[in-house]
């Protein structure tokens, strides 16, 4: 009887068994071996030839690589001047090792380490999956004073290892034309290879790596002694991420057949970038040694936060906050790296985690300390990111973003200029309708426009940016800027080069600039950073002297100017309760004439110091604001406080 849901005719029998010989598993099962039969599979045919090269560079004996793309775009040559593929006979397979290493799996000599201390190619799996999965594969040896030749096809030799010529010089050159029966697509792309190609350069720094194009007739050098240094500012670079400090960590520490090289630096991105290496391959999983990596910078600043006793009231600080905006490159040398997988995506060695955070921990841990002013910039940055994540860093829905040119959609009681220029735009932001109407009599209404504020705006310095949204100040503000907020902000988007804050010279005044000072420094820091944020100088007093104005901006300047003044001059002073007060022509020649005005940019210099700041005088908690009040008490002149 058959069994249920089965066929009785089928039967499973030892016939039914297959054993593939040779490469033939590696034809019938590629995605085993390269990934896939994509593009990406493609090209780590190539890469598997070039690691090849690369190793004999490691092992001393190769300083140059040349990779030429030929005119089809569908056939590739390799070449190097190390010491040439073996050409003797194997004693046990009685053939030479050029075609034992070219035609069978796992033949190599980097199982031991006699030949190569350290590789990439540990498999012995990576030449001959090319030659089986390539339409021709040339192999050209120069070795032992003559020129060797053996050709191929899907793995398969078609000629002995000929004798060609004699040759004083040495190395291997491997050409191979990929089979389009297995790859959707066979041609090669120019431009992912020479990205490759100097990616390389920077991780083995010293290596010369040379590229033609023949179709392009285009031949590229790369050469970079400065190492992964170098490659960190090459990628920070392209990314356009704006670092948080201008001098990069970097460490290594080289012990026996093992060796790592780790550089990083912080930027203001939400996201972290690690690319880590092993042998000079890129290992896209991470592994072993990027965790000790990513363990030894949390130690590390944990580490420095605890000795230099910095907290924050009521924030915590995880590992992705003191990772994010982390760029950093990790590259190991060992000489038994194992991989996860031939396509070598991520490091298993269970020893390298702490070997790495050993060398990572310690060594960060002292250049914090050594450089004071980075370690605040790099620790501020981090509660600057565990504050964000503790607001949701969610901006309201409802905030559309608006470019330069577009004027619809604005508050009703914004006064707009005309230009639609951000260069030569400028802001100003009022306190109150009564200044709002002064500013716009005086300002230049083609460069300059007016926002009035209603009374004093909402303490954000608690809030998410949703709770901020849903106040009509705020929304208003977000909306003229018409940048977007927190991690939605776009400064692409802003309308106005300059952003001046413009509040009575008084208590209030200031009062009202510290709580708009505190909604942009915790949700558009990236308009302070930029530059964008001014503080407008108005005067406090009008001095009359005889027919002369004279405007003083405080009570120390004023003083200053009666006592250079002659003693029988007659003189009346005049304090400005507001900036409703003064006409139109007065606060022109005071505070909105480029010309003649005074500017204060907003700038942090500390973020750490600005954010506990902040923190403390704006917080939930009142007991700091009190602690601060009893401590700087006893400096306040009673006659300077506004009653």
């Amino acid at each position: 009887m058959a069994t249920a849901g089965k066929n009785a005719n089928n039967t499973y029998s030892a016939d039914d068994i297959e054993v593939l010989e040779g490469l033939e598993a590696v034809r019938r099962r590629p995605s085993m071996y390269i990934g896939g039969v994509d593009n990406r599979g493609l090209h780590h045919l190539l890469w598997e030839i070039v690691d090849n090269s690369v190793d004999e560079y490691l092992a001393g004996e190769a300083d140059r690589i040349s990779i030429t793309l030929h005119k089809d775009s569908a056939s590739a040559t390799i070449g190097d001047n190390g010491r040439g593929i073996p050409v003797d006979k194997h004693k046990k397979l009685k053939k030479s090792a050029l075609e034992v290493i070219l035609t069978t799996l796992h033949a190599g000599g980097k199982f031991s380490d006699k030949s190569y201390t350290r590789s990439g190619g540990l498999h012995g799996v990576g030449s001959s999956v090319v030659n089986a999965l390539s339409e021709e594969m040339v192999a050209t040896v120069h070795r032992d004073g003559h020129e060797w030749v053996q050709r191929y096809k899907r793995g398969r030799p078609t000629t002995p290892v000929k004798k060609v010529k004699k040759f004083r010089g040495h190395g291997t050159s491997i050409f191979f034309r990929p089979d389009d029966s297995i790859f959707r697509k066979t041609i090669f792309n120019a431009e992912t290879i020479k990205q490759h190609l100097e990616d390389i350069s920077y991780i083995h720094g010293g290596l010369n790596i040379s590229f033609e194009d023949e179709g392009k007739k285009e031949k590229v050098e790369f050469h970079h002694p400065e190492g992964i240094a170098g490659y960190l500012a090459k990628i920070t670079n392209e990314s356009g991420k704006k670092v948080v400090h201008e001098q990069v960590f970097s460490a290594v520490k080289e012990d026996g057949n093992t060796k790592v090289e780790i550089v990083l630096h912080w930027t203001e991105s939400t996201d972290e970038q690690i690319r880590s290496y092993v042998n000079g391959i890129r290992t896209h999983g991470g592994g072993t040694h990027e965790n000790g990596f990513k363990s030894g910078i949390n130690k590390a600043i944990r580490n420095y936060m605890e000795v230099h006793n910095i907290k924050q009231k009521g924030l915590s600080i995880t590992s992705e906050d003191i990772r994010e905006g982390c760029m950093a490159i990790t590259s190991a040398f060992l000489s038994d790296p194992m991989f996860q997988g031939q396509t070598k995506e991520k490091l298993n060695n269970p020893e390298m985690a702490a070997w790495v955070e050993g060398l990572v921990r310690p060594a960060l841990e002292t250049w914090l300390n050594n450089n004071p002013s980075i370690a605040d910039a790099v620790v501020g940055r981090i509660v600057l990111s565990a504050r964000a994540r503790l607001a949701s860093r969610e901006a309201s829905s409802g905030v559309r973003r608006k470019s330069p040119s577009k004027r619809t959609s604005l508050p009703g009681k914004l006064l707009d200029c005309r230009s639609t220029k951000p260069d030569e735009s400028e802001l100003f932001i009022v306190e109150g309708d009564s200044a709002g109407g002064t500013a716009a009599m005086g300002r230049d209404s083609r460069t300059q426009a007016v926002l009035p504020l209603r009374g004093k705006i909402l303490n954000t310095e608690s809030l998410s940016a949703p709770k901020a949204m849903q106040n009509q100040e705020v929304k208003d503000l977000v909306e003229t800027l018409g940048t977007g907020i927190s991690e939605h902000f776009d400064i692409h988007n802003l309308r106005y080069g300059k952003i001046i804050l413009l509040m009575d010279a008084d208590s209030d005044g200031y009062h009202i600039s510290t709580l708009l000072l505190t909604f942009f420094f915790r949700h558009m820091p990236e308009l302070i950073r930029a530059g964008k944020l001014y503080l407008a100088q108005p005067p406090l007093y009008r001095i009359l002297v005889g027919k002369e104005t004279i405007y003083a901006q405080d009570d120390a300047e004023k003083e200053e100017i009666l006592n250079s003044l002659p003693e029988n001059r007659k003189t009346e002073v005049i304090r400005f309760k507001g900036l409703g007060e003064m006409s139109a022509k007065q606060l022109k020649e005071t505070t909105l004439d480029p010309a003649i005005r005074i500017l204060l940019k907003v700038d942090i210099d500390s973020q750490l110091e600005a954010d506990a700041t902040f923190s403390q005088l704006l917080g939930k908690d009142a007991s700091e604001r009190y602690k601060v009040i009893m401590e700087e008490a006893s400096f306040v002149d009673l006659e300077e406080i506004d009653l």
